[in-house]
């Protein structure tokens, strides 16, 4: 039974580590210097970005919102497709995470992955993530939901994506019945 308990151990302390990075990675989204060179045209150019209409994404049309070819930064997160434009420091070209910029992130978030391995050309299912992963999955989702505009959801291939009213574009379709 040692090496049982050592793995669960282990297991423990990766989830502790994990949660104490993405502690210190909210404090850094919090107190974050605002505007780095270049940050200020960027982000007055993202805050004049008209809200987006909600809609679905296929992974090929999520990819176009990739900060490059388009000044709307959008990745997705569990499924959920979020509008990150206004984080442009971390998910822009430039930035730390730019490399979700477009793309499902949730694996690389899962991991703690912040290279290419974490990114999917297909449609991830993440069905091999284990239970701390998925865990850390929902947090993330949660945490992009406090603080960006949740804008539709990422198809699976072959889905077809949801008609959305008006009305529903103002309130979160997710806590209608």
């Amino acid at each position: 039974g040692g090496a049982a308990v050592a793995g669960g151990e282990m297991l423990l302390s990766v989830g502790l580590l994990a949660l104490a990075l993405l502690a210190a990675y909210r404090l850094y989204l919090r107190w974050g210097t605002r505007s780095g060179p270049g940050g200020a045209a960027r982000q007055g150019e993202a805050a004049a970005l008209p809200r987006m209409k909600r809609r679905d994404f296929s992974l090929e049309q999520l990819r176009e919102f990739d900060g490059a070819r388009n000044p709307r930064i959008l990745l997705a997160v569990n499924g959920k497709v979020f509008d990150v434009t206004k984080g442009s420091k971390f998910y822009g070209p430039e930035g730390p995470y730019g490399i979700f910029a477009g793309r499902d992130a949730s694996r690389g978030l899962a991991t703690f992955c912040l290279d290419k391995d974490a990114l999917r050309d297909e449609y991830d299912d993440l069905s091999d993530l284990n239970a701390v992963q998925m865990e850390s999955v929902r947090e993330w989702e949660m945490q992009f939901k406090e603080k960006y505009d949740y804008v539709g959801r990422l198809l699976k291939p072959g889905e077809e994506p949801s008609e959305y009213t008006d009305e529903e574009d103002t309130k979160d379709h997710t806590k209608q019945e």
